[in-house]
């Protein structure tokens, strides 16, 4: 009969913590901003319950006992990665995201290439002033010219990233009529 028992108890702990799996998973996201590191963390936390799940007296306290042992991982995270840090002191930069950093790979990558399409005058011109920020003169100097032909390379290098990163920029709004004047919105992507 206890065999019985025991085995009950071992297939209804295995339900529930199925059914906790999809909220522990959205605790994970929150804290962690990282699709996978979530999954990562909320897969740990079902094995660990897998493994300790006879220190679980009271199978209604299942819940709490998942979210206590998921923030037990996420502060050993946090120690691991911040190790002199005070935990309560932590400020995990959100703008470091894996989202926002493909989001600023991608626009670095646009950028790069409206700047590698431009004739080669007006890219070494616009790199050396524009990047690297030497002066009119300097690479006046530097590429043996005039400075008015540096100043007017510089003008049409400008102008031509303008027109094809303005692109970019219009593909990352939506234009919204109101009016006669266009309003635009970011575009909310969830």
């Amino acid at each position: 009969m206890e065999l019985i028992k025991s085995a009950c108890r071992v297939l209804t702990f295995g339900r529930r913590l199925e059914r906790a799996r999809p909220r522990l998973y959205r605790i994970a996201y929150a804290w962690t901003r990282h699709p996978e590191f979530a999954d990562d963390l909320t897969q740990d936390v079902l094995y660990r319950a897998l493994q300790k799940r006879r220190q679980l007296r009271d199978l209604e306290a299942l819940d709490a006992w998942l979210v206590r042992i998921l923030h037990r991982r996420w502060c050993d995270v946090l120690r691991q990665k911040y190790p002199d840090a005070e935990l309560d002191e932590v400020v995990d930069d959100p703008a470091n995201t894996p989202e926002r950093r493909h989001s600023s790979d991608e626009l670095v990558q646009s950028v790069r290439n409206a700047v590698s399409s431009l004739p080669v005058g007006q890219r070494t011109v616009v790199t050396l002033v524009d990047l690297e920020g030497f002066s009119y003169q300097t690479v006046a100097d530097l590429l043996e010219l005039p400075i008015g032909t540096v100043m007017s390379r510089l003008c049409r290098a400008r102008r031509r990233l303008k027109a094809s990163l303005i692109d970019l920029a219009e593909s990352e709004l939506d234009v919204v009529d109101v009016g006669d004047k266009p309003r635009r919105h970011l575009r909310r992507v969830v």
